[in-house]
């Protein structure tokens, strides 16, 4: 029996929250480093302990930034992350579009991405390249999209922050390949 890439498919995985499921589809064809990146710490188990989303960017908790957007932040919160960085796709590369519900990798400079990513709320061109959210302009590696749970995602960007950094967590129960 071929699995979902060989079918022709994209993989699907669900993000079990304690809000409720995320359904997200990953472009492995077109995000290769990223997507396998990806699947290989849902693969592992990589974010069945300890990860969660723990930061939420909306236009009334940025104040001190030109350029908005809006997101939800997830990953391994605890500071464990010693997995490898990757190499950075850009959204040039992919044609992968920071759209609303699009999952993307967090990262400081460009080839830093490890396992923090986060998905958009809106569409947030200025995250793709040549975008102005980071001096650097190379933008963020776009790898994916939620194709359920858009309610969860936007209930649980609507928790109370404290700069950005939810007072709560928001545990990610687990990350499994359907």
């Amino acid at each position: 029996m071929l699995n979902a890439c060989e079918a022709g498919k994209n993989p699907l995985v669900t993000i079990r929250t304690e809000f409720g499921d995320i359904e997200v589809e990953i472009f492995i064809r077109e995000a290769p480093v990223t997507g396998a990146n990806f699947l290989q710490h849902v693969e592992t188990g990589v974010f069945n302990t300890g990860a969660c989303f723990y930061r939420v960017v909306r236009m009334d908790n940025q104040p001190d930034n030109d350029v908005k957007i809006e997101v939800i932040q997830g990953g391994l919160y605890d500071g464990r992350d010693d997995f490898p960085p990757i190499a950075h796709e850009t959204t040039e590369m992919t044609g992968i579009k920071h759209a609303d519900g699009t999952l993307s990798m967090a990262r400081s400079e460009p080839g830093t991405a490890s396992t923090e990513f986060f998905i958009c709320i809106g569409d947030q061109p200025e995250l793709d390249f040549g975008g102005k959210r980071n001096p650097d302009r190379q933008g963020f590696s776009a790898f994916g999209k939620v194709t359920k749970g858009m309610d969860i995602v936007r209930k649980i960007q609507l928790q109370q922050d404290s700069l950005q950094y939810l007072i709560q967590p928001v545990a990610i129960q687990s990350i499994d390949k359907k």
